[in-house]
């Protein structure tokens, strides 16, 4: 049985589910329908986080244009651009035992693709949640849905996997924290330039 988390909310990953070294996130949501006539392109990220909660590259920011990075340990499965259906709309794979070791934390963001020439934000998505199920047997460890908390948001960062302080075991937080100004507005905030 999945755990469910709310905004804020921190477990431990890898202690409490032993042998867990291959996950998948699964990222999903449903658009409203609006007479705005563009269709929604949600995209989801990875960004890896140096000590100082920076990344410091391209090879640090996985997403549709770059689906792999860490030393092959973060890979996005592609990219989704309806969101039509049930299930997970985009996926990132995630290898404990393969992420370098000076990455401490993997921010989980997702954005809307040229959401201010499209007139989009996140009070127009609904039902946005992020799970994280193991590769290995398939069994959802968790899920955290991220309720309507969002008006005119185009970035959101949905969840953070971090390092214990021993830098052993690794820990999931709900993070929930809406951003405007879309993927640039992330790439700043975790330190790189997105022009």
């Amino acid at each position: 049985m999945a755990i469910s988390l709310s905004k804020g909310q921190r477990i431990d990953l890898t202690k409490t589910n032993p042998g867990l070294t291959k996950a998948i996130i699964g990222l999903g949501w449903d658009t409203n329908k609006y007479s705005g006539g563009h269709s929604f392109d949600l995209d989801a990220s990875a960004f890896l986080l140096h000590a100082d909660n920076k990344a410091k590259g391209i090879e640090d920011f996985i997403f549709y244009n770059n689906l792999v990075g860490g030393n092959g340990s973060v890979q996005h499965t592609g990219d989704n651009r309806t969101g039509d259906g049930d299930g997970d709309d985009e996926q990132i794979k995630v290898d404990f035992s393969k992420i370098p070791a000076h990455i401490h934390r993997i921010g989980i963001a997702v954005t809307i693709h040229d959401a201010a020439s499209r007139n989009q934000n996140f009070g127009q998505v609904s039902n946005a949640f992020v799970r994280l199920f193991d590769e290995v047997t398939n069994q959802e460890i968790l899920r955290y849905d991220l309720g309507e908390d969002f008006s005119i948001e185009t970035a959101v960062v949905i969840c953070e996997l971090y390092r214990d302080s021993q830098g052993q075991e690794w820990k999931f937080q709900a993070v929930g924290s809406g951003f405007q100004g879309g993927l640039q507005a992330l790439c700043k905030n975790y330190g790189l330039d997105a022009e």
